[in-house]
């Protein structure tokens, strides 16, 4: 599928109102949820727990992409498969045995995801590449929502890419953090495939139309 997708991030959503900007998300002509795990250790903030996230994907009708902001994520995997997790993005910089985590990732039927801190190198994932569905470069620093994009994002996407040429992997490159409709176009340029957005979709008075033009802009 030549299509690139757009992957609206919850954590920028209405809390008081959740459902609400969830039903929003299922009518919208975005492709993915988004979903921000943080246990303030790994990262300074803490976002949803395992209630919160049984309550987000029972009204969920699109793919559900979680993303792991956590030490230790090997200790949850089962429990994210169970909540309904159709990819599992853990961190490499939480992984001491990061191969052995993607196992056991895919042995839950979840597509693999890792994500990449701005100052690690992408050829980190080179012995890992081949097993790997989805790689997700932070384009800010991992733990708040807002934050301005950082430029040297574009080279990484251009490394990431010719390793997974190289490999002959079929990876997905996606980019979480500061993504509007003034670097999208570029991003998809760069190589990437998903683009998530949080506070320029939910900040926005119309996010519908705001991920309508999203789509458009990188279709």
């Amino acid at each position: 599928m030549s299509s690139k997708l757009i992957a609206p991030s919850i954590l920028a959503a209405d809390f008081a109102n959740l459902q609400h900007d969830i039903e929003m998300v299922n009518q919208s002509e975005a492709d993915w949820f988004h979903i921000d795990i943080m246990d303030g250790v790994f990262v300074p903030n803490i976002s949803f727990g395992m209630p919160v996230l049984t309550a987000i994907t029972k009204y969920t009708k699109k793919y559900v992409d979680v993303h792991l902001m956590i030490v230790d994520p090997d200790r949850y995997i089962k429990t994210f498969a169970d909540l309904g997790t159709n990819n599992l993005t853990v961190h490499f910089e939480a992984c001491t045995h990061l191969h052995r985590t993607l196992q056991a990732i895919k042995a839950e039927g979840m597509q693999t995801g890792v994500a990449l801190n701005p100052h690690t190198n992408v050829n980190h994932l080179e012995d890992t590449i081949i097993d790997i569905d989805l790689v997700c470069l932070m384009s800010v620093n991992p733990g708040f929502g807002g934050q301005s994009f950082i430029d040297n994002t574009y080279n990484k996407i251009e490394q990431l890419k010719a390793l997974i040429s190289k490999k002959g992997a079929k990876t997905k490159i996606e980019i979480d953090g500061g993504v509007t409709d003034q670097n999208a176009k570029q991003l998809v340029k760069a190589g990437a495939d998903v683009l998530v957005a949080g506070s320029y979709v939910f900040g926005n008075d119309n996010p519908l139309e705001t991920i309508k033009n999203l789509k458009k802009l990188i279709n």
